[in-house]
């Protein structure tokens, strides 16, 4: 039977585990520089702190089997939103609807609070995800490139004089 559940600091060093699994299945295994105090700081913040992130794992008779993370955006479009940054299940658990049981809970906390939109990103060679987000009734955003600064460019910016 597979449970979901909310995710709590004691989670942290289980969230960077799957974070990394995630990674090498992407094909990106040194990629992840987050740390488990990172994950700490940013997604159980004490009184008064910024939350960045919420995270709900999925488990199969007490065994961790897959999360979702995601966190609140704001469409100038739409309005409310949930950006759902990863959903992740170890492959030995793949099949069992798990995967769905994290995206419909998401899904429901989305329409709880009033958003107007859950959305994430896939790897274009990810053709099973693609697949089955599009079983769902999920749109392929074809017409949008993702843009990102990272490191020595994003400081550069920052660093640059303000008008």
């Amino acid at each position: 039977m597979t449970t979901i559940r909310a995710a709590g600091t004691e989670d942290a060093a289980l969230i960077l585990t799957f974070v990394r699994e995630l990674a090498e299945y992407e094909r990106e295994p040194g990629a992840v520089k987050l740390t488990e105090a990172e994950l700490v700081r940013d997604g159980f913040p004490g009184v008064g702190g910024e939350r960045y992130f919420e995270c709900l794992i999925a488990e199969e008779q007490g065994e961790a089997a897959g999360f979702a993370l995601f966190f609140p955006v704001y469409s100038t479009w739409r309005g409310r939103a949930l950006h759902l940054e990863d959903l992740f299940v170890r492959p030995r658990f793949r099949g069992r609807g798990i995967g769905k049981a994290l995206l419909t809970k998401v899904a429901a906390l989305a329409v709880e609070r009033e958003c107007a939109l859950l959305f994430w990103h896939v790897l274009d060679w990810n053709e099973p995800a693609i697949e089955f987000y599009k079983s769902l009734g999920a749109t392929a955003l074809e017409d949008w490139t993702r843009m990102r600064l990272t490191d020595e460019p994003l400081r550069a910016l920052a660093d640059e004089p303000a008008l």
